[in-house]
């Protein structure tokens, strides 16, 4: 039996092989000659080809420039998208905006000769690339990489670049320097200065002064002339006159997901609209200011958080301010008219939300209405005034820098406000078809200029070991008086803030501040109303009101071994992370004693947080938890408080802040840095706080060091920083 299965075997081996060299013949038998390639034309590159060769698309658009941007809030995106518009409207030339994310890098040495590539890149965090910009930076940085032709170098290639950063953060625009650098070294060619944005003054004016001398030297390189293209638009809109059935029509619905309630992941594309399971109110005096405290409740969402992350709200722009710009554009009769949008160049300009929609939709949901209208916008919308008067008034504004800084940027002017403005309007009171000039400004223009309306982030204040399926925030809520020259003085409210105000009032059914004044004629706006129902009242239910949010990623995290001692410094609602810190270590603490019992803590590092805000009795957040965490943690959890407002005050009578009391605990923080081998973590406001703390912490380590601030303090700060035992989240 064995012996017939053998031969069997063999027979059937043998067919096989004898099948092989038959079908496989040409390649086994074939000429030791190497072979001739042939390669696809550029049409067939682009289409059949590799998706992520962007070169080969450049081919086949016929674009003589490609623009990368690095991007994690959408800014770099729009100025990357704006650079392509000015090539295409100055000199004729289309451009391919890419997301680096989506393309190889290979064959950038590629880039045809009468060609150029522009970067535009942001700084994120404490000088890293956006996600979107990790592996461009590697494949820039590592000597290793090769390009197509084998080398690490790009002779011939022609770039632009221009970075976006804030000024108040350590590492300035590090990461358009660095591409610079790179780029330099492989022997690319620079056109024009190299383009720096401060997000903390004014990265428009700063674009504006950068853009005309790198045109001109744009030009004069490409052998290219201005006037060659043309006032074209980016979209075409059209008012639909057939009958969509309702549930196909986008009402402030973010995703297609949304629209049609099917399940899918959440995130950035897809927000989650969160039900808020408790609000409240936390500072003890709301007479001028308030700070609210919200709960997402994140069960069975699929969300899931970690301690130091952010979360992204997604706002509504006010009533006021949608009913302000319907009025002023005319559609205040057709603001439920559905209309279709779409891009005319699509590589150039994405339709920025989705679509079909109507007018009030967008206003309300998908557009930033109530930013301060930007300098370069205001030459377009001057060609359609209604009156001389009002175009005057505009290109006035548009022309010159300073008179613009003084009316606009200084008096927080949103676009409505400048039309109705520049049409002799009162913009304090509430906007209705009677008191607004109407302008005859095509709706594809209004798309084209303002920018998407973006999530506003906030530190999440909670632990997800003490809260897994609810997201806590803390929020103060902006409120001020604008300064402009020439214009009446009001309250300027924060989009974000105010939103998450309007739904605390609703959810605890209080009664809200007055929206409104008629005591006078005409009425005029106090407060800031919300449609906070949501798109077709899905975001309410009886007194449950949601919001769409998401997660984003941060590395503001605690180190996982509980012996480093950590310093933590967060006055105002810099104290966000640090709740959601402590609140970490108590559960930790709670399963270590359970597990070694009572004496499980006693190895511990100590756990120093330093608070501030004005009064005790007024704005002191969570008052009432700390003490809680002093007795859960045993003693290893220490606060310390600096009230600016109250006494004790300075010898000198000065205000206490939070690195006064550092400066006082030098002895521990010194210790608890360079002997504890601990982590020091800043929260809250860059352009002062941070500076001064960092300021302090190097006196403290210069002292420690038998040095000096300058010398032997900023290099402890440094390492610290390089080794992540330094960690800030702060804004401007």
């Amino acid at each position: 039996m064995a012996v017939a299965i053998t031969s069997d075997s063999l027979v059937l081996v043998l067919g096989v092989v004898v099948a092989a060299l038959y079908l496989y013949r040409d390649q086994l038998f074939k000429s030791s000659s190497k072979p001739k390639t042939t390669s696809l034309s550029t049409k067939e590159a682009s289409s059949h080809g590799n998706p992520r060769d962007f070169v080969a698309k450049m081919k086949a658009g016929k674009k003589r420039l490609v623009i990368f941007y690095g991007s994690q809030t959408g800014t770099a995106e729009e100025y990357a998208i704006r650079i392509a518009k000015e090539a295409k409207s100055k000199f004729g030339l289309a451009s391919l905006v890419c997301d680096p994310e989506e393309y190889d890098f290979e064959n950038l040495d590629e880039v045809p000769e009468d060609c150029a590539a522009i970067f535009v890149m942001a700084t994120y965090g404490e000088g890293e690339p956006t996600d979107n910009a990790v592996q461009l930076m590697q494949n820039l940085s590592d000597e290793s990489f090769e390009f197509s032709k084998g080398e690490h170098r790009l002779n011939g290639l022609k770039y632009v670049i221009f970075g976006l950063g804030n000024k108040t953060y350590e590492h300035y625009n590090v990461i358009a320097r660095q591409v610079d650098d790179h780029l330099t070294k492989m022997g690319a060619t620079r056109i024009g200065e190299r383009g720096e944005g401060d997000d903390d003054k004014s990265m428009e004016e700063d674009y504006l002064e950068w853009k005309d001398g790198m045109w001109e030297a744009f030009a004069r390189i490409m052998n290219v002339e201005e006037g060659q293209g043309g006032d074209t638009a980016d979209f075409a809109v059209n008012e639909i006159q057939d009958s969509l059935p309702p549930e196909k029509v986008y009402r402030g619905e973010l995703s297609a997901r949304a629209l049609t309630r099917s399940k899918g992941i959440h995130d950035a594309k897809n927000p989650y609209p969160a039900p808020i399971s408790l609000s409240r109110e936390l500072f003890q005096n709301t007479q001028t200011r308030n700070c609210v405290h919200v709960e997402f409740d994140i069960g069975g969402s699929g969300i899931t958080y970690q301690h130091g992350d952010h979360v992204g709200v997604w706002p509504s722009n006010p009533d006021v301010e949608v009913e302000r710009l319907l009025c002023a554009l005319g559609l205040s009769e057709k603001r439920d008219t559905v209309i279709g949008i779409e891009s005319l160049d699509p590589a150039l300009a994405k339709v920025p939300f989705p679509v079909p929609t109507t007018y009030v939709t967008v206003l309300r949901h998908y557009i930033d209405i109530s930013a301060v209208a930007g300098r370069q916008i205001l030459g377009v919308l001057a060609k359609f005034a209604p009156s001389p008067e009002a175009e005057a008034y505009l290109r006035n504004l548009n022309t010159r820098k300073e008179e613009y800084h003084s009316v606009v940027t200084e008096g927080c002017l949103k676009l409505g406000e400048l039309l109705q403005l520049a049409a002799g309007n009162d913009i304090k009171s509430v906007p209705t078809t009677q008191n607004t000039t109407a302008w005859n400004i095509p709706f594809d223009i209004i798309v084209s200029s303002i920018t998407r309306l973006q999530p506003r982030y906030y530190s999440i204040s909670s632990s997800p070991k003490l809260n897994p399926n609810s997201i806590h925030v803390t929020c103060v809520v902006l409120k001020y008086e604008s300064a402009g020259a020439n214009i009446p003085q009001r309250s300027i409210f924060g989009v974000g803030s105010n939103f998450l105000l309007n739904i605390k009032y609703a959810a605890n059914g209080e009664k809200t501040a007055p929206l409104m004044s008629a005591s006078g004629e005409p009425a005029t706006v106090l407060f800031p109303a919300y449609a906070i129902e949501g798109p077709r009242g899905a975001h309410c239910e009886g007194l449950t009101y949601k919001a769409p949010v998401h997660v984003r990623r941060s590395t503001f995290r605690l180190p996982t071994n509980p012996k480093s001692p950590i310093v933590m410094i967060g006055p105002g609602t810099g104290v966000a992370p640090f709740r959601g810190f402590v609140q970490e270590r108590v559960a930790l603490a709670r399963r270590s004693i359970e597990k070694n019992g009572p004496d499980a803590l006693n190895d511990w590092g100590n756990i120093h947080l330093f608070y501030g805000c004005r009064r005790s009795t007024e704005d002191f957040l969570y008052k009432e938890e700390w003490p809680e965490y002093v007795k859960e943690l045993q003693g290893k959890f220490t606060l310390r408080t600096a009230f600016s407002r109250e006494p004790p005050y300075k010898p000198d009578g000065g205000k206490i802040y939070v690195q006064d009391l550092i400066w006082e605990d030098r002895a521990q923080v010194a210790d608890a840095i360079l002997n504890g081998k601990g982590y020091v973590y800043i929260c809250g406001d860059a352009k002062n706080m941070s500076k001064s703390v960092e300021e302090t912490l190097a006196r403290i380590l210069g002292e420690a060091k038998g040095g000096s601030a300058e010398v032997e303090g900023a290099a402890e700060l440094k390492l610290l920083k390089e080794r992540s035992r330094l960690m800030l989240d702060v804004w401007s």
